[in-house]
Formats: C-alpha cells, sequence, structure tokens
C-alpha cells in the first residue's frame, strides 16, 4: 500500500520515482505471508529485501539508510529475550549505538527500556537509519500506545529516549487516534511523525494534532475495531498538519515545553544528644562494638564528660567536644541521638526522612533556584537542592493539552430540578398513605 501511495504522489507530481521495499519481521507466518504476497505480484527482487528475525537483536539492515520508515512495533510486549541476547546481563549492559548516544555535552544517555515494553526501541531503531547527507533527510512514522509518551520517570531509558529525539529536534507531530481504531486492542494509540530535516517553521517545534474525536463508526465491529477513518477524514487531518493548524484539536509547542528538571529537595538532618542512653557493647547484629573493651571504656568516659560541657542540640558541636575519632562518633551516634527539628542542623548531612523531590519545568520563570524559593521554602525555609542528583527528563500529555472539563448545569437548573422532583415526591407519598388508610 504504501508504494502505490508513494507512486501515485509522483504522477501527481509529475516526477519519476524508483521505490525500494525493505522491511524485517519476527514473526515466521507473518514473514512468510509478506514474502509469498511480493513474489506473487511480481516483486521478486524487492521480496530479497524483507529479512527474518529480531530487529531489535538482529538487525537485517545494520548499515542500510532510508528516506522513509514506517512501523507499527509490538506494544507493551516484552523483549526479555532480545535483551539477553544483546548483553543485558553483561557487565556493561546492552552497548547497541542504536539505543546509547551522547549529547551535545558529551554526557551518555542510556536509552534502554523496562523489558517489560520495548515499542520505543524500534523507534530509535529508525533514527540510526536516517538520512543525513540529503537535502530532505528521512521521515518516520510509527503507530505506538501512550507509554512511549509519557512512561519512565527522569533519567530512566524511557524518558531518555524522548529527550535524544527532543533535543535533536526530530519530532515534527504526534496524532492522538480514537479508540478501537485496531483489530486487537481498544486502548488510546498514537502516530509519531519525525523527520531529521524540518521546515524553517517547524524547527524547535513540535505539533499535538487530537484527531481522537475524528472518526466514522463500523456498521459491524471487526474485532475490537469499531470505527475508521474516512477519506474526507484523512484528508482533514493532514490539512491540519500542512497548515500548521493551530485550533481546539492542534496545538503547537516549542521543544523545551516538555522538559523538566527532577531535583532532590533535601533537608538538613537535625540530632539532639539523649544523656539517657547508653552505648551498649553490642550492635544490632550482636557484635561487639568496639574490639577492645578499653577501647568501648574510653568512648564512654568522652561522651559522659561531654555530656556535662557541651551543647546536646548541635551534633557538631558534641562530637568535637567529645575527641573521638570519626570512625567511632559514627559508630555510637545512632544509639546516644534522636532526630529533633528543634536542634541545630548536623554540618553536611540531610535527613533521609525528609527529603522529597519535584519536577520543576525547564519553562518555569527564573529555573530551579526560583522554583525553590516559591514553591519549597514558604513551607520549609531550611530546604535545599542536591545538584548533583538532579535529573532531565521528558514527557508528552495529552490530556494536560487537550482535557475539557465537563459543563457544569447552572445553579439555577438545578434547583428547578430538585424542586420538580420535591412535588413529584410529594404526590407519591400521598398516594402511599392513602393505600394505607
Amino acid at each position: 500500500m504504501a508504494q502505490n501511495r508513494l507512486q501515485k504522489i509522483a504522477e501527481k507530481q509529475g516526477k519519476d520515482v524508483s521505490i525500494h521495499l525493505f522491511g524485517q519481521e519476527s514473526s515466521p507466518d507473518v514473514y512468510a505471508i509478506c514474502k509469498s504476497d511480493m513474489l506473487l505480484k511480481g516483486d521478486g527482487v524487492e521480496a530479497e529485501h524483507i529479512f527474518y528475525g529480531s530487529t531489535l537483536s538482529k538487525d537485517g539492515n545494520p548499515t542500510r539508510q532510508f528516506d522513509f520508515m514506517l512501523s507499527n512495533p509490538p506494544y507493551g510486549k516484552s523483549w526479555k529475550k532480545d535483551a539477553d541476547l544483546m548483553g543485558r546481563n553483561d557487565k556493561d549492559g546492552i552497548l547497541d549505538t542504536r539505543f546509547n548516544v551522547y549529547t551535545k555535552d558529551g554526557e551518555e544517555l542510556k536509552m534502554i527500556p523496562k523489558v517489560s515494553d520495548g515499542q520505543l526501541l524500534f523507534l530509535l531503531n529508525n533514527i540510526s537509519k536516517m538520512k543525513t547527507d540529503t537535502e530532505l533527510g528521512s521521515r518516520i512514522i510509527e503507530v505506538h500506545n501512550g507509554s512511549s509518551l509519557f512512561t519512565g520517570e527522569a533519567g530512566s531509558g524511557e524518558s531518555n529516549a524522548r529527550r535524544y529525539m527532543i533535543e535533536n529536534d526530530l519530532v515534527e507531530a504526534i496524532i492522538a487516534l480514537p479508540d478501537n481504531m485496531f483489530y486487537n486492542t481498544g486502548i488510546a494509540t498514537y502516530i509519531w511523525i519525525l523527520s531529521n530535516k524540518k521546515e524553517a517553521r517547524r524547527k524547535g517545534k513540535i505539533q499535538l494534532i487530537d484527531a481522537s474525536a475524528m472518526k466514522s463508526p463500523l456498521r459491524k465491529n471487526m474485532g475490537d475495531k469499531n470505527c475508521e477513518f474516512t477519506p474526507e477524514i484523512r484528508k482533514e487531518i493532514l490539512r491540519i498538519f500542512m497548515d500548521m493548524e493551530e485550533s481546539d484539536v492542534s496545538k503547537i509547542f516549542d521543544n523545551r515545553e516538555f522538559g523538566y528538571w527532577n531535583v532532590t529537595v533535601e533537608r538538613p538532618l537535625r540530632l539532639r544528644v539523649v544523656p539517657e542512653k547508653a552505648i551498649p557493647a553490642l550492635d544490632e547484629k550482636g557484635k561487639k562494638l568496639f574490639k577492645k573493651d578499653e577501647e568501648l571504656d574510653t568512648v564512654r568516659q568522652a561522651v559522659k564528660e561531654a555530656m556535662e560541657t557541651a551543647p546536646l542540640d548541635d551534633w557538631d558541636a558534641f562530637a568535637k567536644a567529645t575527641a573521638l575519632k570519626k570512625a567511632q562518633l559514627k559508630k555510637i551516634r545512632p544509639f546516644i541521638t534522636v532526630v529533633d527539628p528543634e536542634a541545630k542542623p548536623v554540618e553536611g548531612e540531610a535527613d533521609p526522612a525528609l527529603r522529597d523531590t519535584e519536577n520543576v519545568p525547564f519553562k518555569y520563570e527564573g529555573g530551579i533556584d526560583a522554583f525553590i524559593e516559591k514553591e519549597v521554602k514558604p513551607y520549609a525555609s531550611d530546604a535545599y537542592v542536591d545538584p548533583a542528583k538532579t535529573q532531565i527528563g521528558y514527557e508528552i500529555s495529552f490530556t494536560k493539552y487537550f482535557y475539557k472539563p465537563v459543563q457544569l448545569r447552572p445553579m439555577k437548573k438545578i434547583l428547578a430540578s430538585l424542586q420538580e422532583l420535591e412535588k413529584e415526591s410529594e404526590g407519591v407519598m400521598d398516594e402511599i398513605v392513602r393505600g394505607l388508610e
């Protein structure tokens, strides 16, 4: 079908084109049907370009690049077998360059998703085969379910894959399809449109088209499929895309709209020394806290003396007053202290029980610092961000941009309906009472 469509488009434009088909299939039945169909149509030469095996672990076109790529990868299907073949359990993991890249800043970007769903890998596989040395480059069209849009937290393989595509300005548009568009699934699906040679007006932007309500019902269901796109609907969606139209069903955003920082918000650890607590001879595992009893006695005496002179709400000052070694202090601290929000902060230490994370949009005015000042510190004045733990994430939410709240009835109409119901109920009660007399 794709071949015929390209041929018709070329004829309308008065162009002569040479079309060569390539493909890969891991299902033996589907592979055989595809090859035999091509042979019957006289495409015997092209049939040699259809490879058998998994695209992920046995790429049939490792060195080829293509002008157009179409794919409908499996949704939510485990790729564990492929992952094992590709070296998932090796020391360095999967090193396939299709799925591991470096950012422009030299940061390694691993894009390996969970083994429960490998659909994004098929998109990355096609991206690795895009032409970079031609005027038009390459275009990719793939159908995915919703997980490719938002599954995976910042720094995960799924989020990194979206980051790679968006930061390299590859995503032109994503189109939300109606539910129940396919025979074997009723879940929401989306068409991804990618290009590595965007026209000027699309550079740095992504168009989201909500075509979920643009459908024509089937007279008879075909499995889960109960609707379709008519030629008129397809033309309208294409027009919206080609015109880069903005409307209730089409919105255009800068790439940065979909990025965010996942920051770890820390609060200082505050400890109070409790005089009533004693230093035990054995730790939690039943082993000696100190190898020599003399050392235990020395530590106990040092702590006792410090408790008489040093502030008990300041661990740093208390520790200094004991004159004990860091290793000794580390062993005894859990036994003689408690967390106290009124105590002074322990220098350089955060309280893991108070640790939290926040997603800060790239477009938040003032960035991370402004977000913490405005959104966090009013509730926790001692909060701070650990920059070493900050991760970059990307996600795309159609619900966020196209959600339409249910229109509630005006209060006057609600009250009028209640009054009518009240009148009806009074009549019913009168009839019941008369029936009992």
